[in-house]
């Protein structure tokens, strides 16, 4: 005799059903997972990527070069070379290109969407990290780790608008949308807010309980911001206030955050554990931990396809790390030549 579901039960499982039918399953139904690789190969370190969903396109820093990946196809296509520790992409649709932060060579590389190639080359502050483009301005914003300011450029034209004196180490930024720029300063355990069109800092937020912020993403219909933190929390933001909402805990090592206006779920790539923190909104204001994703050692950085609601995790095999030295007293574990690769992160 068959096993008869109760009327609760079978409710809940014709509403998944149902959902999954139009492709929307309840934030609490998720349940993510490693579901492929792509490899690159190659030599040399990373940083940040960056999905341009609308062009079907990912963009991977790997040493002096910038891969490019199909995201329907899952498979490198492309690169864009001729540079030296790339960090960051923005990505600007709406004047078709792109812009790499060359922290070797301490420019902003501005390349063509449809072809990948250089078009200019434009000189920033001391070693440009984050970079994020502005939409309300039209502006691209270079922030400089070692100068410690933000270079402001004309997406329209690579002209330098400005240069923003930020007063503390940044790291990665955000825009709204609507004027306004975010970025976390490291080693001050703040936010900075820049207006984008007087160029000019209009906020300085404390993230109270917050150390060493690194990666930031937005909910910009919601107004929220989140910072992931080295003690392994994720700071939650009030976009217009500062004020800090809540802090659900995260894994070791993070440096990029992500968030998915779809699924309305917040993420945080965590290299030193090897895992991908999944938060939600779980009441006004409250924020708790969906769930923790097993990835791999060293897979620090991510990025989003909002299409797909897939997440893309850079990451290598990893050899020991040299013996420290006086000026490097935590070197980095040797990569192994050959075993860069993207994990594929979905539902």
């Amino acid at each position: 005799m068959g096993t008869r579901l109760e009327p609760k039960m079978h409710r809940h499982v014709s509403v998944l059903l149902l959902a999954a039918a139009f492709g929307v399953i309840p934030a609490s139904a998720q349940n993510f997972r490693v579901t492929d690789t792509i490899s690159i190969g190659g030599t040399g370190g990373w940083d940040y990527l960056k999905a341009d969903s609308a062009n079907r396109k990912l963009y991977v820093s790997h040493g002096g070069e910038v891969e490019i990946v199909d995201l329907d196809a899952g498979k490198p296509v492309g690169r864009i070379t001729g540079m030296n520790r790339i960090h960051g992409i923005a990505i600007a649709d709406d004047l078709g290109k792109g812009f790499i932060s060359d922290g070797g060579n301490n420019e902003v590389v501005i390349f063509d969407l449809k072809d990948g190639s250089v078009q200019s080359k434009v000189k920033a502050g001391m070693n440009p990290d984050g970079i994020v483009y502005d939409d309300a301005s039209k502006s691209v914003f270079a922030f400089n780790g070692r100068s410690q300011d933000a270079t402001a450029i004309d997406g329209t034209n690579g002209s330098v608008r400005n240069t923003i004196a930020l007063g503390g180490k940044p790291e990665f930024p955000v825009s709204d949308g609507k004027g306004s720029v975010y970025a976390n300063i490291e080693n001050k355990n703040e936010i900075v807010r820049i207006d984008s069109k007087n160029l000019n800092i209009v906020a300085r937020w404390p993230l109270t309980g917050c150390e060493s912020p690194s990666g930031l993403a937005i909910d910009r219909e919601h107004r929220r911001l989140f910072s992931v933190c080295d003690n392994k929390v994720m700071a939650v933001v009030d976009a217009d206030s500062g004020k800090v909402l809540a802090t659900p805990a995260i894994g070791e090592g993070p440096d990029a955050a992500a968030y998915d206006p779809g699924l309305k779920l917040a993420f945080s790539s965590n290299g030193g554990s090897g895992t991908l923190t999944v938060v939600k909104e779980s009441g006004k204001d409250k924020f708790s931990v969906a769930e923790t994703v097993t990835t791999a050692s060293g897979a620090r950085t991510m990025a989003l396809d909002e299409k797909t609601h897939k997440i893309y995790l850079a990451t290598a095999t990893f050899g020991a790390a040299p013996p420290p030295t006086a000026t490097n007293a935590h070197p980095r574990r040797s990569i192994e030549p050959g075993s860069f690769k993207l994990l594929v992160v979905s539902r």
